[in-house]
């Protein structure tokens, strides 16, 4: 029996949250990459989505082993971000608006998951392991992409 607020909560909450983030950035990258004009921003988004999806499944799997099976992001924060970036793509589709877009992901994605960090503190280390490297992911990206701001 998992125990829901100890230690293995801790841990599937930690992993939901890694895994609905992850689900949202992946969402947000389909949403801009077919509008980025330069191939080597593309393919610096094409090999984000490729790293977060990796990372979906080694959280799924650990997930599995909790039986949960993850959580999807807020319907209201996606319609938003969805609204952001379709409003702001509509007015100056640049991937300048793009690397915007995405560094404010980045960026919330990267505040999120430091404060589940900091409020999930009996989680596992294979679970903060994950957030950790999820947290890289971001944070690179956000580096990456100021070349194009």
């Amino acid at each position: 029996m998992v125990d829901k607020n100890g230690a293995d909560g801790d841990t599937v909450k930690l992993l939901k949250e890694c895994d609905s983030g992850i689900k949202m950035g992946i969402s947000a990258i389909d949403d801009v990459i077919d509008d980025v004009k330069n191939s080597d921003f593309r393919n610096l988004l094409h090999d984000s989505k490729t790293q977060h999806e990796k990372l979906k499944d080694e959280i799924l799997v650990l997930l599995n082993e909790h039986n949960d099976e993850g959580k999807n992001p807020n319907p209201m924060a996606k319609g938003m971000s969805w609204m952001k970036t379709n409003m702001k793509m509509a007015v100056d589709g640049t991937d300048s608006t793009v690397a915007d877009l995405i560094t404010d992901g980045c960026n919330m994605g990267v505040k999120s998951l430091s404060r589940y960090l900091n409020q999930y503190k009996s989680a596992d280390e294979k679970s903060r392991d994950i957030t950790g490297r999820l947290v890289q992911i971001e944070d690179r990206l956000a580096t990456d992409v100021r070349q194009f701001l």
